[in-house]
């Protein structure tokens, strides 16, 4: 055991292929994308050899093929959410475990959701193969936070507030931390909630309140819908209330107002010169790729989860966190904080798996795993976290 194949080559998975190189626990490695090219230069900037391959991840049939010929113990799938069905779909026909950071999204309807992958669970569970869904860092160490604290340090969780903030600066006029395409779906589409045992739905970015962060400081963050929400939802007990509030600048705001006024963010097609193009797609190509913001970035990322409920009959609240620099993880591995925080969960899943510390038959959210050997390893990569205990409120 020992043998990873990573699929997609951006910046987390860069990250990813890395930091498995960095650990002997992984015996071998592989890391295919459609461009060949990214691939090369991660070959190139691991510490020790890794291999490659070219690999349209859209196409079933090629992602097997791969999969039969390297042979790997576990597949970690870094491309884009689109390609989660495929290539769930090439572990089950190989017998190989799977591992993602986020859900599947339909490429022409915004709108990411568990629903097309629990299904898979009898068929991953009548194959007797694990699929470990959200393993990156929101979804993923948020929802283990989560986990954590519902195992040892609260009787009942009543409210979940997730809260994001990335407080570093890349030097460009604009530019997304991670895929762009992805990133302005995600937040263009309309926020969501979860309270008294149902969905309530806003405007997007129309509720937003002033933030904490350690780290950081006060800083705006504006209530938008995560997935993480959606399996937190049916996996902590007596929850009442979860929220995810994630940060925007001004000038993010800003430009994100121009480019949804003049039509830029649009998902459907449109004839231009006679062919079909989408807009959000040719607004990708002209922004600069996640990966090469990390030479200049400075700043912090702070990530955390506030939780409160009831501890021993008396009422308790506290702040998991993580803040992560992002000139740290260039010097590490060369990429910024945002990529670091999604690829290095992804490498510990992976190990917990191939440790058999997460074992099991069948699809699995990761705050359905054992959280403390995660959560231990996880800061032994670069992560460490901690507890802050918070003033009881209201729930606000």
């Amino acid at each position: 055991m020992g043998n990873v194949l990573i699929i997609g080559a951006g910046a987390a998975g860069s990250v990813a292929a890395k930091k498995c190189a960095m650990d002997a626990s992984f015996t071998k490695i592989h890391v295919a994308s459609r461009t060949l090219s990214k691939c090369e230069k991660i070959q190139k900037e691991c510490v020790r050899p890794i291999s490659i391959s070219q690999l349209d991840a859209d196409n079933t049939d090629d992602i097997i093929k791969l999969i039969e010929q390297v042979k790997p113990d576990i597949v970690v799938n870094l491309a884009l959410p689109y390609q989660d069905l495929t290539i769930m779909d090439a572990c089950l026909a190989t017998g190989v475990a799977y591992l993602d950071t986020a859900n599947y999204e339909p490429i022409d309807e915004a709108k990411f959701t568990y629903e097309y992958q629990w299904p898979y669970h009898d068929k991953f569970k009548e194959k007797g193969i694990m699929a470990i869904l959200g393993c990156g860092f929101d979804p993923g160490v948020t929802n283990i936070y989560c986990a954590y604290a519902q195992e040892h340090l609260f009787d009942e969780i009543h409210y979940v507030d997730i809260i994001d903030c990335n407080a570093g600066d890349h030097g460009q006029a604009f530019a997304t931390n991670f895929n762009l395409e992805i990133n302005l779906r995600e937040v263009t589409q309309r926020g969501k909630y979860w309270e008294s045992g149902e969905w309530m739905e806003i405007d997007a970015l129309s509720i937003s309140k002033m933030i904490d962060f350690p780290g950081v400081g006060e800083k705006k963050a504006y209530l938008i819908y995560h997935e993480e929400e959606e399996s937190l939802v049916k996996n902590i007990r007596g929850l009442k209330r979860i929220r995810f509030w994630m940060t925007f600048s001004d000038n993010y705001i800003k430009h994100l107002d121009v480019l949804q006024n003049v039509g830029m963010t649009r998902i459907d097609p449109i004839k231009y010169e006679g062919m079909d193009i989408v807009p959000l797609q040719f607004l990708k190509a002209l922004m600069p790729e996640p990966s090469s913001l990390a030479e200049n970035y400075t700043g912090k990322t702070s990530i955390g989860t506030i939780i409160e409920g009831i501890k021993d009959g008396k009422q308790k609240k506290i702040l998991i966190y993580n803040v992560c620099e992002h000139e740290e993880c260039n010097r590490e591995v060369g990429a910024q904080a945002v990529s670091y925080t999604t690829g290095v969960p992804a490498v510990v899943g992976a190990k917990m798996f191939l440790q058999g510390k997460w074992a099991g038959k069948g699809v699995f959210n990761v705050e359905q795993l054992p959280a403390t050997p995660f959560l231990e390893e996880v800061a032994k990569q670069g992560l460490p976290w901690h507890i802050k205990e918070l003033e009881v409120g209201l729930g606000d």
